[in-house]
């Protein structure tokens, strides 16, 4: 019986950080929104970096990275920054990424419809069905959008 040498350890070993390394990232790469009305976007991890943009309540973010109480974000668009965990939670929220989406009564096509929204639009999630998802926007219109032209949860 042969003894497996360095050669065959050193294979292991790798795969087995490259295993850690592909967890870790995917246990980062979570979906967050913003909780509150102005949320600062920075370049950087911190204060003193410049100001991206400001976003505001509910707007979805992909978490891509942290450091420290900082989480590097993305969103629809693939913009990029660094926002301070306490100013995001969990509540999960969608943005429509076409030009124009159709909001209907049921999840189906063949249902009447009850508004549009515009690219950008953000909406509360509140379920999800078949490639539809229940939504409801902050002037109190809740219907329903195919997945495919919605970004977030």
């Amino acid at each position: 019986m042969r003894r497996p040498g360095w050669g065959h350890l050193r294979e292991g070993l790798l795969a087995a950080v490259a295993l850690v390394l592909l967890t870790a990232s995917m246990a980062s790469a979570r979906m967050v929104s913003v909780s509150g009305a102005k949320v600062n976007v920075r370049s950087g991890p911190g204060t003193r970096y410049s100001l991206v943009c400001e976003l505001g309540d509910g707007y979805p973010l992909k978490v891509i990275g942290t450091k420290g109480k900082w989480l590097k974000v993305t969103d629809f668009e693939n913009d990029k920054g660094w926002v301070l965990s306490r100013v995001v939670g969990r509540v999960p929220h969608v943005v429509v990424k076409v030009k124009r989406a159709v909001i209907r009564s049921g999840s189906g096509t063949h249902y009447r419809v009850v508004g549009r929204a515009d690219y950008g639009v953000v909406f509360r999630t509140v379920e999800n069905r078949g490639g539809w998802v229940k939504v409801k926007h902050e002037s109190g219109l809740i219907g329903w959008i195919d997945r495919r032209l919605l970004w977030g949860w």
